[in-house]
C-alpha cells in the first residue's frame, strides 16, 4: 500500500466515524481547546520554575523565612514547588470529592471551568502589575489545573464512550488534543515577545470558554447513552464519601497497579524533567527567552505524539486492547535509561524525555482511560481523579527530592537510578495489563 492510499484510508476511516457518532466533533474541539488553552501557558509555567529571578517567583515572606534560617531558596526552588504541590493536592482532593459526590454532573463540569477561567482573569491582573511571588502562584495554579481539568475530561468521556467506542475514538480525540497541544506553543512562541506573559492568560481564558460550549451537547449525548444502555443516570449526584477515591485505591488491586503506573510514571519524568531545568538555567537565563525555549520542546514532542496517535494508537486499541499501548512505551523507557545511565550526554537526555513525553500522550494514556469505560462513575470520577492528582502530584514530590539527593553524585547515578524506577514502571503496567483480563467486556459496570 503507498502512503498516498494509507493516508486515504485513515482519513477515510476518521470521516466514517464522524458520519457514524456525530459527538465525536464536539470531543475534538473540546479536547483541542483544553489543551491548547493549556499548552499556550505552559511554556510560562517552565520558564518561572527554572527562573533565577527568586523575586519574582517566590513571594517576599517566603524568601525572609529561607533566608533568616540560612537557607539558599534559589538551590531549593523546584523542591519547594513540587513540595506545596502536593500539599495543594491534599486540600483540594476532598474537596473535589465533596462536589462530585453532592453535586450533579451537569453543575461540576462547568463549575470546575469556571473557576479556572475566574482565576486567569486574577493572573492577567497579577502579571500585568508585576506582583511579587506571581511565579510560585502561577506555577501551582496551573500544575492543578493540568491535572484537574484534564482528569475531567477523561472522565466526562468514559460516560460519553463505551469500551468499544473508546478504542475506536480514543486516538482521534487524543489527536485533537495534539493538534492543540501544537498550536499552544506556537500561539506562545508568535505573541509572548508581542503581547506579552500577562495577555497569554487571557488567550488561555478564551480557550476554556469554549470548553464549557462543547460540554453542552456532550452532556446532553451521555444522558441519551446512558438511557439507551440502561444505566445509572450520570445527572444525578454519585453521593458517597468524599474520600472515596483514596479509599477505592487502597482496595482495588487494579486501581492499586494503576496507581503504581502512575507513580513510576511520573518518576521517570521528573527525574529527566529537574535536569532540563539545570540547564535552563545555565543557558537561558531571560524568561521570555526560556518561555520560548520550552515552547520549542513541547512543539518537537506534540509533533511525534501527533504523528503515533494518527498511525498507530487506534490500530493497537482497536486490535490488541491496552497491552502493547501499555507494555511498548514502558520498555522503550526502560532501554533509554539503560542507555543514559552509560552514556549521560544532553542530547540523549533530550531524546529520552520526547520519548517518555510523547509515548505516554499518545500511547499510555489513551489506554489508561479505555479502563474507565468499563468501570462505575465512582472510580472513574473519584478514583481516576485521585490517581490523577494527589498520587501523581505524590509521585512528583517523591522523586524531585530523590534526584536532589541523586544529583551531588552526577547524571550517571541519577540515570542509574532511573533504570530502576523505568523497571518499576514497566512492572506496574505489566500489572495493570493482568488486572484489566478480569473486568467485564463491552458495556462498563454501573
Amino acid at each position: 500500500m503507498t502512503n498516498h492510499t494509507a493516508a486515504s484510508t485513515r482519513w477515510g476511516r476518521f470521516r466514517a466515524a464522524l458520519r457514524q457518532s456525530p459527538p465525536l466533533l464536539w470531543s475534538f474541539l473540546y479536547f483541542f481547546c483544553l489543551l491548547c488553552g493549556y499548552y499556550l501557558l505552559r511554556p510560562v509555567r517552565e520558564a518561572m520554575g527554572a527562573s533565577s529571578d527568586v523575586g519574582a517567583l517566590f513571594p517576599p515572606a517566603m524568601i525572609e523565612f529561607f533566608t533568616a534560617r540560612g537557607v539558599a531558596l534559589k538551590e531549593l526552588q523546584l523542591q519547594v514547588l513540587f513540595t506545596c504541590t502536593f500539599l495543594i493536592m491534599l486540600v483540594l482532593q476532598p474537596v473535589y470529592g465533596w462536589v462530585v459526590s453532592r453535586w450533579p454532573r451537569r453543575v461540576f463540569l462547568p463549575a470546575v471551568y469556571g473557576f479556572f477561567i475566574i482565576t486567569l482573569l486574577g493572573f492577567y491582573a497579577m502579571f500585568d502589575s508585576g506582583v511579587a511571588g506571581r511565579g510560585m502562584a502561577f506555577f501551582l495554579w496551573i500544575t492543578v489545573f493540568n491535572l484537574f481539568a484534564v482528569a475531567v475530561f477523561w472522565s466526562f468521556m468514559a460516560d460519553v464512550w463505551t469500551d468499544a467506542e473508546a478504542r475506536s475514538y480514543y486516538g482521534y480525540i487524543g489527536a485533537a488534543g495534539t493538534l492543540g497541544a501544537i498550536l499552544g506553543p506556537m500561539l506562545t512562541r508568535a505573541l509572548v515577545e508581542r503581547i506579552g506573559i500577562a495577555h497569554l492568560m487571557l488567550v488561555s481564558a478564551g480557550f476554556l470558554l469554549l470548553c464549557v460550549g462543547c460540554l453542552l451537547p456532550l452532556r446532553r449525548h451521555a444522558v441519551r447513552r446512558e438511557a439507551a444502555r440502561k444505566l445509572g443516570d450520570g445527572e444525578r449526584p454519585m453521593g458517597g464519601s468524599v474520600l472515596a477515591g483514596l479509599q477505592l485505591v487502597a482496595r482495588e488491586p487494579l486501581l492499586r497497579w494503576m496507581a503504581v503506573l502512575c507513580v513510576f510514571g511520573v518518576g521517570v519524568g521528573t527525574l529527566l524533567y529537574n535536569e532540563q531545568a539545570a540547564i535552563v538555567r545555565q543557558f537561558y537565563p531571560d524568561p521570555k527567552a526560556a518561555t520560548a525555549y520550552y515552547a520549542g520542546i513541547d512543539l518537537a514532542v506534540n509533533v511525534l505524539t501527533l504523528l503515533i496517535q494518527l498511525r498507530v494508537t487506534r490500530s493497537l486499541l482497536s486490535r490488541y486492547g491496552i497491552a502493547p499501548a501499555l507494555l511498548i512505551p514502558a520498555f522503550a523507557i526502560l532501554l533509554g535509561y539503560a542507555v543514559l545511565a552509560a552514556l549521560p550526554v544532553p542530547l540523549l537526555v533530550a531524546v529520552v524525555q520526547v520519548v517518555t513525553r510523547s509515548s505516554e500522550f499518545s500511547l499510555n494514556k489513551p489506554a489508561r482511560e479505555t479502563i474507565y469505560t468499563r468501570v462505575a462513575r465512582e472510580w472513574r470520577y473519584k478514583a481516576g481523579a485521585a490517581i490523577d492528582t494527589v498520587i501523581y502530584r505524590g509521585g512528583d514530590l517523591t522523586f524531585v527530592w530523590v534526584h536532589k539527593l541523586l544529583s551531588g553524585f552526577g547524571s550517571a547515578a541519577v540515570f542509574g537510578v532511573g533504570v530502576l524506577v523505568a523497571g518499576a514502571f514497566a512492572l506496574g503496567a505489566w500489572r495493570v495489563v493482568g488486572e484489566a483480563k478480569a473486568l467485564p467486556q463491552g458495556d462498563r459496570r454501573t
